[in-house]
């Protein structure tokens, strides 16, 4: 099980590094802001919990930005994580369809999240909001389960 999960967490860290530079690449080529769903997002679930993020103006909106940027990297390694053990457990699709899958799994945790907290609703989105959200996602998943298959050789 353990190599599972190392296998999985760095498959998911890779991943995840590929989707931020997707990401970053998009936002220098059309000259677009960052998204601010991550940090509304850790606000939505401070308003669900029991505790709060610490700090007044620019201290606590560091804070929250820091914590939204954990968060996707969680999100990141733990979806790794997952297919690493199904990986380990014998569930070996061909790699377009394991790609497919980590992407969609990936995309589907973040957007099912956000739209529950009330942040976003993706039934709104335009074409071109759809496609700036899923590429990073499919890069995300083709690194992630190239990551999977170099260390299950």
């Amino acid at each position: 099980m353990r190599t599972g999960i190392l296998a999985g967490a760095a498959a998911g860290a890779a991943g995840t590094a590929a989707l931020n530079a997707v990401t970053y690449l998009d936002m220098a080529v059309r000259g677009r802001a960052s998204s601010t769903t991550p940090e509304q997002t850790v606000e939505a679930i401070e308003e669900h919990l029991p505790v709060t993020v610490p700090g007044e103006g620019e201290t606590r909106e560091h804070r929250v930005a820091g914590l939204a940027s954990l968060s996707g990297i969680v999100t990141g390694v733990g979806i790794g994580v997952t297919f690493g053990l199904l990986r380990r457990a014998g569930v070996r699709p061909p790699a377009p369809v394991g790609a497919a899958l980590i992407g969609a799994t990936a995309m589907a945790s973040t957007n099912l999240s956000m739209a529950s907290l009330g942040v976003s609703d993706p039934r709104t989105w335009s074409a071109s909001d759809w496609l700036a959200d899923a590429l990073p996602h499919l890069v995300y998943g083709v690194v992630a389960d190239a990551v999977l298959r170099s260390l299950y050789r």
